[in-house]
């Protein structure tokens, strides 16, 4: 069965592999968030001043998943609207790609479009099925599988070793199993380190780390653990409707999906055909 990491065996295995620092922008942001009266004027300005995080926030405030019935053209409309938390995970999930997009790298391309499809849908996820924690929906969506971009610098043959991994996932075998043979590290533990060092919330750090240990958590019917179970239900179905499994692991099949699904539909009760009908809507939306 499945082995966790030693937090030993975790720091040998960080070693060579770079966790990109966090952007003077968010660190800024964040220092303004963190006052006792968050000032949203000094907020909507520090966003202003990067002409590619306005653009990409006005582009996810205007899409449809927000479902406004105007459009939004200033930083400080939609700072008002949104908050300075939920402004602040979706700048810190965008900054994340334009730390990490590496030009040598073309294999990326597609890693990026998955975890903005992934993002948005976890955000229509999040929202059609009530949650209160929709930015930090989409931030899990867009930094889950931040680990896999800095896994493939530093080993030449890691793409090979994911496909082999999303391959033989199932029951009995995580992904990240097969990655820690390999590497003896894995990319939900990369990218929680990375999500931690950049101050995301602890528990999309926690959602980060886990997102393959679905089948462990799910099966435990406690109430424990109930916010990393809501976080991590919206992004296994995103990623299954997303298929991460055929654009990252190059399968024809979810082998991971078959062996948690039931589990997850379950959890958030809803019946298979009630999901078929959820898959609809969001392709409607656009995420595909």
């Amino acid at each position: 069965m499945s082995q966790e990491l030693s937090a030993e065996q975790i720091q040998q295995a960080l070693q060579g592999i770079s966790v990109p620092p966090q952007p003077q922008i968010m660190v800024d942001l964040q220092m303004e968030q963190y006052m006792p009266d968050p000032d949203l004027e000094v907020i909507a300005k520090l966003i202003s001043q990067d002409p590619g995080l306005s653009g990409a926030l006005l582009k996810i405030v205007n899409s449809p998943y927000y479902g406004l019935s105007n459009k939004i053209a200033s930083i400080q409309r939609a700072v008002n609207l949104l908050g300075s938390r939920s402004i602040i995970n979706l700048i810190n999930a965008q900054s994340i790609k334009g730390e990490m997009s590496d030009e040598t790298i073309v294999t990326l391309n597609r890693f990026w479009d998955t975890a903005q499809d992934v993002a948005m849908t976890c955000l229509t996820l999040a929202k059609r099925t009530g949650s209160q924690a929709v930015d930090e929906a989409y931030a899990l969506g867009l930094f889950h599988d931040c680990g896999v971009p800095l896994m493939l610098k530093r080993f030449p043959d890691y793409m090979t070793v994911l496909e082999e991994a999303y391959g033989s996932a199932g029951p009995e075998q995580r992904v990240v199993d097969t990655e820690n043979r390999a590497f003896n590290t894995n990319h939900a533990v990369v990218g929680y380190y990375t999500a931690k060092s950049w101050r995301l919330p602890e528990h999309v750090t926690n959602a980060i780390a886990n997102h393959h240990n679905a089948l462990a958590i799910f099966s435990d019917e406690s109430s424990r653990n109930s916010q990393l179970k809501n976080l991590l239900a919206i992004l296994k179905m995103a990623e299954h409707i997303c298929a991460s499994y055929r654009v990252l692991g190059n399968q024809v099949e979810d082998h991971e999906w078959n062996s948690i699904g039931h589990l997850i539909l379950d959890y958030v009760g809803l019946s298979d055909y009630d999901f078929e009908n959820l898959k609809e809507t969001v392709r409607e939306l656009g995420a595909h």
